[in-house]
């Protein structure tokens, strides 16, 4: 439907209004620019909405904006649209919100713009921890649907990350306020929830599992022509499998997705991390076609991070940090790491597989997974202590999280605070080693 421009407003509060991205049943939704900050947002608003005949107009419409109000400025994850700012501003309230330039999920739920298996494994594990976050900040979204999963796109266009958005069925448990009830969107909602009662983390599991079987069959699990036909389907049918809906489906990927769908809350993953580590298992032990051999994928990176104890201090949002800003890569056996005499402004921690330190050509250590490598030279005061005093070759295969100056300068303050604890810790072994060896060197290697 085509919107002519006398219907775009100027300015809405301090924002100029660039253009209408989209609207809904209860606002609109703008792209505008933000002066003092000098940057694009989108913007929310409310308008006037006809709700049900038991309902008072101005309670109904102003309880979706307070559902998304209340979480301003509390929401910080990097798979969440942040919102900004709430303005109840008369009878037009609005919200201020990141801007995601790009296109929904639902974009690729057509069969003809299916995404690859392993990336749709991919953004449901990352939706899986953004929702597993937002659960943990007492909020059920219960809306979780591919339109309101926000696709980030790369200038070739194409997928590189995911945004969950559009707070505004959420279920906040932490409120005093009384809250609006059978809210969703039906194709995606469990039993439960359209039943109107008591829901968990477990109905919106059911939902992503819902998304994540349209991304990959271009189906929904359910499909009728009127509502009835289809509660009854959600009631009572099972969803078709998987398998044999498209080439590439595994026994793993269809079993995951399908127990994400069971009609008993009991029945389905008991929560989001249990969840997340089944679609991230699928593709560690590539059960899904890997679309691009070699690549590390973001899930493999986060569950890596997760385990290695120089990041044991650091929270899940400082994780995804890291899994952005680090450069990571596959070394085969024989690579060289460092070289002697080599001046180095970077370091290595070993994620996976191994290598051997050499002086003077002789075997002086093996170092694995969760070991940091060329720390000395990154964090030399000057050039000439820069300059390696080893040799570095890998002995196994291993994949390896690099960093720069540059890189760790982009990390927010709390990341490289939680850095600079990590790069004590290790210090403090090295000096404890050195100490060692001076008082038993029949120890030294």
């Amino acid at each position: 439907m085509s919107v002519i421009a006398e219907d775009l407003p100027p300015h809405i509060g301090r924002y100029q209004v660039l253009k209408r991205l989209g609207e809904g049943a209860t606002s609109d939704v703008f792209l505008a620019r933000d002066p003092f900050q000098d940057k694009d947002v989108a913007i929310k608003r409310m308008r006037a909405w006809a709700p049900p005949p038991d309902a008072p107009a101005s309670d109904f419409s102003n309880r979706f904006f307070s559902a998304e109000a209340a979480l301003a400025g509390r929401l910080h994850h990097p798979n969440v649209v942040a919102i900004v700012d709430a303005v109840a501003e008369g009878e037009a309230p609005y919200l201020v919100m990141e801007y995601v330039p790009g296109v929904t999920l639902k974009h690729f739920c057509r069969s003809d713009r299916l995404l690859p298996l392993d990336q749709i494994v991919e953004l449901g594990f990352k939706c899986a921890m953004a929702l597993s976050y937002v659960y943990r900040q007492g909020v059920i979204h219960r809306d979780v649907k591919p339109a309101n999963l926000l696709a980030v796109l790369d200038p070739g266009g194409q997928v590189v990350d995911v945004k969950v958005s559009d707070f505004g069925s959420a279920l906040n448990l932490l409120a005093d306020s009384t809250q609006i009830h059978r809210v969703g969107s039906l194709a995606y909602m469990p039993p439960e929830q359209i039943e109107g009662g008591d829901v968990d983390c477990r109905a919106d599991i059911y939902a992503l599992g819902a998304v994540l079987y349209h991304l990959i069959s271009g189906r929904p699990p359910f499909d009728a022509p009127h509502q009835m036909a289809l509660m009854h389907q959600i009631y009572h049918q099972p969803p078709l499998p998987l398998m044999g809906q498209r080439q590439g489906v595994t026994e793993g990927l269809d079993a995951v997705v399908l127990r994400a769908l069971a009609k008993n809350p009991h029945e389905r993953f008991a929560d989001w991390e249990s969840f997340a580590q089944a679609l991230s298992a699928l593709v560690a032990s590539q059960q899904v076609p890997l679309n691009r051999l070699g690549e590390v994928r973001d899930s493999e990176r986060f569950n890596l991070l997760r385990s290695l104890e120089f990041f044991a201090d650091f929270g899940d949002v400082q994780l995804w940090e890291v899994v952005r800003r680090a450069r990571w890569k596959r070394y085969p056996v024989g690579h060289a790491l460092f070289r002697r005499g080599q001046e180095g402004n970077s370091f290595h921690i070993i994620a996976q597989g191994e290598v051997q330190v050499f002086r003077e050509g002789r075997l002086v250590a093996s170092l694995g997974q969760g070991t940091s490598v060329g720390e000395m030279a990154y964090l030399a005061p000057n050039p000439d202590l820069r300059r390696h005093s080893a040799e570095i070759r890998v002995s196994q295969e291993c994949t390896t999280i690099c960093f720069t100056p540059e890189s760790v300068g982009q990390l927010s303050p709390e990341c490289q605070h939680r850095f600079d604890r990590g790069f004590i810790r290790v210090l403090v072994r090295r000096l404890h080693a050195a100490h060692e060896a001076l008082h038993h060197p029949r120890r030294i290697l």
